[in-house]
């Protein structure tokens, strides 16, 4: 008895990697004739728009080439084997003008993106439309358009640009963004997750025509005009006590099927919503080298990158259902409450009739509320600041002080950090590690916002330090 071969071999485990994978160029014969492809497919697919679908345009075709489609076999034995060759003959020219119709279909719509990603271009609307989703658009003040084309004609692409900036996969070899590692305040690392040049100006683009139409709460003080970390520790000056509280993975939580539901909300089409969530959102990614090429990986959902120029705005819209209910919780309980990206302050002021505070009633109603509208409360980073304690919010401290003192202020050791890093550098001592002159002038332009007389000095002292 013979041992059976077995002719399988096991493939090489995948590896991490950091390597960026490189990118095969085409020639310029090989782009112009596929541009010359894609510019012949478009056209033919709005010759089929305009005969109203595929079967339409197909039996227009037929027609125009001489064939019958609605010829009926002939009685006669003798018309019969003319009849079979005439529609042999159809089907062939029938299954060609498919074949182009679907060539068509590739470059002249947008129906799929990936997997579970699709909609029928042709089909006008589904049950998810608002009844009255043109009156709403209107409302808000969005754009018209209506289907892929439309859009990719107002942005000044070509369909095939559209696709290749929204495409969804799950392993791809290549990125439309580039991220980078920052360490964060209070320890750890945050990943910044920043658009190519291309993608970033069309992400400005949708935010103008859409994102920044949206309707925002006025508890809302991150991100908008007229709107600071400023005016948000200033709603909370002489509070007897300052909660704070803090959204888990604010961003990550935001994934692109709730910022289609927001657009398709707001009165935009199945079409565009689709196209614009995918423009605005990423997968998070991890570099893998297999069978000598560098993948990226997606290691969860499409979500709101930090560092995408859409990314606030999006959750300042998304947010305003979740701001009207503990605005309405807040009056409630007596205290104000203001939200600046995913930081939400609650101030109390006692008062003859509310000695009593309903702290932990606060934190647990929005513990609740926040998971009813699909976020998480970051337990760990919960702060209750009382009178006698420096209160900061925003990185502003609010306690009261001397009638020459800004309300809301930058913190004292701040100050005096920059004061003497002014002080070293007139001396002729070099930079301490993680000091520069842009980082001198920040902190100046920092204190600035609050206390522009004392902030004008510190920028003036710094503009006249070596800047090396």
């Amino acid at each position: 008895m013979t041992n059976r071969i077995d002719d399988h071999v096991s493939a090489a485990p995948p590896m991490l990697t950091t390597r960026a994978p490189t990118r095969v160029k085409l020639t310029e014969a090989e782009v112009a004739e596929r541009e010359k492809q894609r510019t012949a497919a478009e056209a033919r697919w709005l010759e089929i728009e305009s005969k109203g679908g595929v079967d339409g345009w197909v039996r227009a075709k037929l027609i125009e080439a001489g064939h019958n489609p609605d010829a009926a076999a002939p009685a006669n034995d003798d018309e019969k084997k003319t009849f079979k060759e005439k529609k042999t003959a159809e089907r062939a020219e029938r299954k060609k003008l498919r074949a182009l119709a679907n060539e068509a279909r590739r470059f002249g719509t947008i129906g799929f993106l990936g997997n579970t990603i699709h909609w029928d271009e042709l089909k006008g609307g589904d049950d998810f439309d608002r009844k009255d989703r043109a009156q709403k658009a209107e409302q808000n003040g969005l754009p018209p358009w209506e289907t892929a084309n439309e859009l990719a004609a107002a942005m000044d692409l070509s369909l095939s640009e559209l696709r290749w900036l929204t495409f969804h996969r799950e392993v791809d070899s290549g990125t439309h963004y580039h991220s980078w590692k920052v360490p964060k305040r209070t320890g750890g690392e945050r990943t910044i997750t920043a658009p190519m040049p291309k993608l970033k100006a069309l992400q400005r683009w949708a935010l103008e025509n859409y994102f920044e139409k949206l309707p925002v709460h006025s508890a809302a003080h991150g991100f908008l005009p007229a709107r600071s970390v400023l005016t948000n520790a200033l709603a909370h000056v002489g509070a007897d006590v300052v909660v704070k509280l803090d959204i888990k993975d604010f961003f990550p939580t935001v994934t692109w099927k709730r910022v289609k539901g927001l657009l398709r909300k707001s009165g935009v089409t199945e079409p565009v919503a689709t196209l614009l969530a995918l423009l605005t959102t990423e997968a998070p990614r991890q570099l893998v080298e297999f069978r000598e090429q560098t993948l990226h990986v997606a290691t969860g959902p499409r979500a709101l990158p930090q560092g995408a120029p859409t990314s606030p705005a999006i959750t300042n819209a998304l947010c305003l259902r979740l701001d009207q209910r503990l605005s309405a919780l807040s009056r409630a309980l007596g205290c104000t409450y203001t939200r600046y990206a995913d930081d939400l302050t609650f101030s109390f002021k006692k008062t003859p009739e509310r000695k009593r505070l309903a702290l932990g009633i606060l934190v647990e109603k929005t513990k609740d509320i926040l998971k009813s509208e699909g976020f998480t409360l970051h337990a760990k980073k919960t702060q209750v600041l009382r009178r006698g304690a420096a209160q900061r919010v925003t990185g502003l401290t609010i306690n009261a002080a001397g009638p020459q003192v800004p309300t809301a202020r930058v913190a004292r050791d701040v100050v005096r950090r920059l004061r003497a890093a002014i002080h070293n550098r007139k001396k002729g001592k070099p930079y301490r590690e993680g000091e520069s002159h842009d980082h001198l002038q920040g902190m100046a332009a920092w204190i600035y916002m609050s206390d522009p007389k004392r902030g004008a000095e510190f920028l003036a002292q710094v503009a006249a330090l070596p800047k090396s």
